[in-house]
């Protein structure tokens, strides 16, 4: 994984529009304004670059639908050839390093290859696959589990199983335009019900390459239920990855939230006797586990996988999040999932699931 560079001046307006929204979602800005780029970027996409230049010329550009004066502002530079002003500014201000990177931390960066853990605009992600892909590989990704939530998490719109199901065929479609550059993987951020199954049937399971499973409602169940409930999901053979396991929020405009009870020794051994990778998730709102977690899991001889819980473009980086904390707390690159190859993964979750 590595930071986009910066554009130079020949950038297309499609291209500068796209950039300006990744940026402003890396420095966490308000998502009506990137919602006004991305908007932006889709309209000059379905005109075409001609059209474009050619209504910047008849000054006919902000009569379109969706094109304000600050998205006209940068198209109207791209198209001269130069790098648009507010997109320079954002380069600036939201272009540098996420972390202050040793060279432990920026070679985990450098390693960590894939994703267990992005969402998408089929639930409550903000952009369409098809975007949150192409930034993977502009990122230098080679790989990415699509993990949209499950049924009973209406507010996040999860999905059905019909809905699932066409989600499936829309990751198979783009795969098959992709060449073989990247891979997008089949799978599910699955809810844990309360008592340790999975809000997902079987058979939908089955059709997945990797299941993310997290708990997302009752965080204050007592102590010994919650811990009955999590063992419960990572002794599913179906279940790959424990995602955020204390759901805490440290930060950000949901404001905070205490960490869930449960015995964290009895379910990271249960996660290391049945293979199931501890999430280290890097959104800075969620920074979880905390770090005598991380360390526990460590000693039990968990593997982990660091990943981003993009629900936006902008917000595949903070990987680099997770990175400095597991190099920090020792964590070596192998035990990191998301450092495998597509290929090392699929044989691990195969492996797995058939005991």
């Amino acid at each position: 994984m590595h930071s986009l560079e910066p554009l130079g001046e020949v950038v297309s307006p499609a291209e500068a529009l796209r950039r300006t929204a990744f940026l402003l979602e890396r420095g966490r800005q308000h998502s009506r304004r990137v919602e006004a780029f991305r908007g932006a970027a889709a309209v000059v996409a379905e005109l075409g670059e001609e059209e474009v230049a050619a209504r910047v010329q008849a000054g006919t550009l902000r009569e379109l639908a969706g094109i304000g004066s600050s998205t006209a502002g940068v198209i109207e530079q791209a198209v001269a050839g130069e790098l648009p002003d507010y997109l320079a500014r954002q380069q600036e201000e939201h272009g540098g390093p996420l972390v202050e990177a040793g060279e432990g931390t920026a070679a985990l960066i450098e390693a960590v290859i894939g994703d267990c853990h992005t969402h998408s605009d089929w639930s409550d992600g903000g952009s369409p696959v098809q975007e949150m892909v192409l930034t993977a590989v502009e990122l230098g990704q080679e790989w990415q589990v699509l993990t949209d939530h499950s049924p009973r998490l209406r507010i996040a719109n999860g999905l059905s199983a019909e809905r699932l199901a066409k989600q499936l065929r829309l990751v198979e479609a783009i795969n098959a335009s992709l060449g073989g550059q990247f891979r997008l993987l089949k799978g599910i951020e699955v809810d844990i019900l309360d008592d340790g199954g999975l809000d997902q049937s079987e058979e939908m399971l089955g059709q997945l390459d990797i299941v993310t499973a997290s708990v997302h409602s009752k965080l204050k169940m007592p102590k010994g239920a919650m811990t009955a409930r999590m063992i419960g999901a990572v002794t599913n053979p179906r279940v790959d990855v424990l995602g955020h396991c204390t759901g805490r929020l440290v930060t950000g405009g949901r404001g905070t939230r205490p960490q869930s009870e449960f015995d964290a020794e009895a379910v990271f051994t249960a996660c290391a006797e049945n293979g199931v990778a501890v999430e280290i998730n890097s959104r800075p709102e969620r920074c979880d586990p905390p770090d005598e977690l991380i360390e526990l899991a460590r000693d039990l001889g968990c593997l982990f996988a660091i990943d981003s819980d993009a629900h936006a473009p902008g917000q595949l980086e903070m990987k680099a999040y997770g990175c400095e904390r597991a190099h920090r707390l020792g964590i070596e690159a192998d035990r990191v999932i998301t450092t495998w190859s597509a290929e090392r993964l699929l044989e691990w979750s195969e492996e797995r699931r058939r005991g």
